[in-house]
C-alpha cells in the first residue's frame, strides 16, 4: 500500500483512515492518539485520547479531568489493534511520558515522533530509533548552526556565575513541562544539593515528576512574602519565561536573567529577551541528531513537519532519501 493510504494530512492533524484516528490533532476529534504533554500537541476536548500513562496524567494535570470523554493508557513498547492497524508506543526521549507512534498495516510502517531529542536526560526514558518505510520527524532546529552543547557544560557555566555572584538571585526561565524538571535534574547531577525554589506554575507538575521517581531534591516555592529580598541572595529559583516579565521577577535581588533554550544559540534571541546568562539547553534534537535519527531509522522516504522543514528536505534528498514537507499547523515551540 501507499504511505499516503496510512496516514494523511488533514486540517485536524495526521489522520490514519484504516485504523480511524489522529496522531495529535490540533482541532478536537473522534479518537486521538497523543504524543506527549505540550500543549501544542495535547489538546483537550477529544472524544478519546490515547497515550501513555504519564501523558493522560500530563494532561489532566494541565487541562483537567475533563479533558476527554475516554481515555485508554499505552504502555511503552505495548502494541494494540486499531481496526486492523497495530500501533506501538515508543519512547521519544522529550519529556516524561513522551512517545513515538509507530503505525503498521498492510506491511507499511509508518513512525510519527511527535518531539523528540538523543541526549542523555534523567527525567524520562530515552529515544530508540525504530527502523521504517516513512519516517516523520520534526524540524524545531533543523538548521546546521543548530549544534547544542553537551547541557552539564551549561550547568558549569550556571553554578560558576551563582559562585561569582553570591550576592545576586539567578532566574532560571525554563518550561514548566520538561525543561524546568531536566534543569533541576541537571543541576543535582552537577553536586548542587542546596535548596532550589521554583515559581508556583511549576509545583504541580515538579511534584507529579517526583511521584514517578524523578530525583529534584529538596523544592520550595519562590516566595517574598514571609521575608526579604535578601534571603534569595546566592539561590537558584527556576520559573515559566512568562513570568520573568512581570512583577513576580522584581522580588528578588539584584536578579541574574537566564533562560534554558536552544534558541539561546542565536545571541539576538538572547539580547531579545533581556538574557545576560543564556543556557544551551533544549529538548529537542539539533541538526546532527535529526540527520543520525533519518539514518538509523533506514527510512527511505522522510516527511517533515514543523520547524525549519526546507533544509532537511533538502539533505534527505541529497543523501538519496525521499523527503517532503507536511506543513502541519498549530505547531509550536513550548519545549524548546
Amino acid at each position: 500500500m501507499r504511505a499516503s493510504d496510512l496516514l494523511c494530512s488533514r486540517p485536524e492533524g495526521l489522520y490514519c483512515p484504516p485504523g480511524d484516528f489522529f496522531i495529535d490533532p490540533v482541532r478536537p476529534v473522534a479518537r486521538a492518539l497523543i504524543t506527549h504533554g505540550h500543549s501544542d500537541h495535547a489538546r483537550p476536548g477529544h472524544r478519546a485520547v490515547l497515550a501513555t500513562p504519564e501523558t493522560l496524567d500530563i494532561m489532566e494535570l494541565r487541562c483537567g479531568p475533563d479533558f476527554t470523554g475516554s481515555r485508554q493508557a499505552m504502555r511503552l513498547g505495548e502494541t494494540i489493534s486499531l481496526n486492523d492497524v497495530k500501533v506501538t508506543f515508543q519512547p521519544a526521549g522529550h519529556v516524561l511520558g513522551s512517545a513515538q507512534i509507530c503505525v503498521e498495516h498492510r506491511g507499511m510502517r509508518i513512525v510519527a515522533s511527535g518531539d523528540y531529542k538523543r541526549q542523555p536526560d534523567a527525567t524520562c526514558a530515552p529515544f530508540i530509533p525504530i527502523p521504517c518505510d516513512v519516517f516523520i520527524t520534526e524540524a524545531t532546529f533543523g538548521l546546521p548552526v543548530f549544534r547544542h552543547p553537551h547541557p552539564s557544560n551549561e550547568v558549569s557555566r550556571l553554578l560558576k556565575s551563582v559562585e561569582q555572584f553570591p550576592e545576586r538571585t539567578h532566574l532560571v526561565g525554563a518550561y514548566a513541562l520538561g525543561k524546568a524538571q531536566r534543569v533541576i535534574s541537571l543541576l543535582r547531577q552537577a553536586g548542587y544539593d542546596r535548596t532550589i525554589y521554583i515559581h508556583g506554575a511549576l509545583a504541580k507538575l515538579c511534584d507529579y515528576y517526583q511521584s514517578r521517581g524523578v530525583k529534584l531534591g529538596d523544592l520550595q516555592p519562590a516566595t517574598v512574602e514571609a521575608g526579604g529580598k535578601e534571603d534569595f541572595a546566592g539561590e537558584i529559583v527556576v520559573g515559566p519565561p512568562a513570568a520573568f516579565s512581570d512583577r513576580w521577577a522584581r522580588r528578588f535581588p539584584d536578579p541574574v536573567a537566564c533562560f534554558a533554550s536552544g534558541w539561546m544559540r542565536i545571541r539576538q534571541r538572547a539580547k531579545q529577551r533581556g538574557v545576560e546568562l543564556p543556557l544551551i539547553i533544549s529538548d529537542h534534537s539539533d541538526w546532527d541528531e535529526l540527520t543520525e535519527t533519518i539514518t538509523e531509522t533506514g527510512a527511505g522516504e522522510v516527511w517533515v513537519t514543523h520547524g525549519r522543514e526546507e533544509a532537511l528536505v533538502r539533505w534527505c534528498e541529497l543523501d538519496g532519501i525521499a523527503a517532503r514537507p507536511l506543513h502541519l499547523v498549530g505547531y509550536e515551540d513550548e519545549g524548546d
